[in-house]
C-alpha cells in the first residue's frame, strides 16, 4: 500500500489540525482517523515524533493539562501554515483521493468475502453448478471490463 502522506504532508496537516485550538496527541490521532473515515489511523509512534519536531522548530508549544500534553500552534506555525495554504489544499485533495481508493478496496473485499461465503454455503449442500460457475466467470469479466473502461476516462 502506498504511503498515506507524502513527505512533509503529515507535518503540515498536523499544523492545520492545531489551527482550531490546542489538542493532545490522541485527539490528533482521532481527528486523522475520522478524516480518513476510519480506514487509516496513525500510530502514536508516527504522531509524537512529528509533534516533537514541530516543537523543536518552534511551530508548536506544549502545555501540561493534568497527565496530558496539549500542543498549541505558535505564531511561527500559523505563518508557516498561511504560507503553505496551497500545499495544504493539495494534501486535502490527496487525502480525499486516498479515502476514495480505500473505500473502493473495502467495498471489493466485502463483496468478495460475502460471495465466497455464499458459494461455500452452497457447496456444503451440493456442488456448484456449471451454470453458476459460468455466471460468476462472465459477470466478473464483464464487471472488470466495465470498471477498467471507466479508468481509461
Amino acid at each position: 500500500m502506498p504511503p498515506v502522506f507524502a513527505h512533509g504532508a503529515l507535518r503540515l496537516y498536523l499544523l492545520a489540525l492545531l489551527e482550531s485550538g490546542p489538542k493532545h496527541g490522541y485527539e490528533l490521532i482521532k481527528a486523522l482517523k475520522d478524516r480518513f473515515g476510519g480506514t487509516y489511523s496513525p500510530s502514536a509512534g508516527t504522531i509524537y515524533p512529528r509533534l516533537g519536531k514541530l516543537e523543536d522548530n518552534g511551530l508548536v508549544t506544549t502545555e501540561r493539562a493534568g497527565r496530558r500534553t496539549n500542543y498549541r500552534i505558535t505564531a511561527a506555525g500559523l505563518a508557516e501554515l498561511d504560507r503553505r495554504r496551497e500545499d495544504l489544499a493539495g494534501v486535502e485533495k490527496d487525502i480525499a483521493a486516498s479515502v476514495q481508493r480505500l473505500d473502493v478496496e473495502v467495498m471489493l473485499q466485502k463483496f468478495r468475502d460475502d460471495l465466497c461465503a455464499d458459494l461455500r454455503g452452497q457447496a456444503l449442500r451440493r456442488p456448484i453448478s456449471p451454470v453458476t460457475l459460468e455466471t460468476v466467470r462472465t459477470t466478473l469479466d464483464d464487471a472488470r471490463a466495465a470498471i477498467r473502461s471507466t479508468l481509461q476516462s
